[in-house]
């Protein structure tokens, strides 16, 4: 009975090692997968601007499908810009 016991025990040891490494390693996991959307993120909204510079830059080089494009944005621009003086003068 006690060398059963001890034996569960024993068991019971390297389960709770065995757990415990795996949780620090997906700690670490998790901690590379946080850096790597840190990362992500700011290489979207990189890759966002150079898309809204793009449009831009081609919405003004006078191509007739994407003027329509750049004259919506700009007017959308001016709406924001307008109700900011608005909020403002309040």
């Amino acid at each position: 009975m006690l060398g059963s016991l001890k034996t569960n025990i024993e068991k019971f040891i390297a389960a709770y090692e065995n757990v415990k490494g795996e949780n620090v390693a997906l700690r670490e996991q998790a901690d590379k997968d946080r850096q790597e959307i840190i990362t992500l993120k700011a290489q979207i909204i990189e890759l966002n601007k150079q898309i809204d510079s793009l449009r831009l830059t081609a919405a003004f080089s006078g191509t007739p499908t994407q003027d329509t494009g750049a004259k919506e944005k700009v007017e959308r621009l001016i709406r924001e810009i307008d109700k900011c003086i608005a909020l403002m003068e309040e």
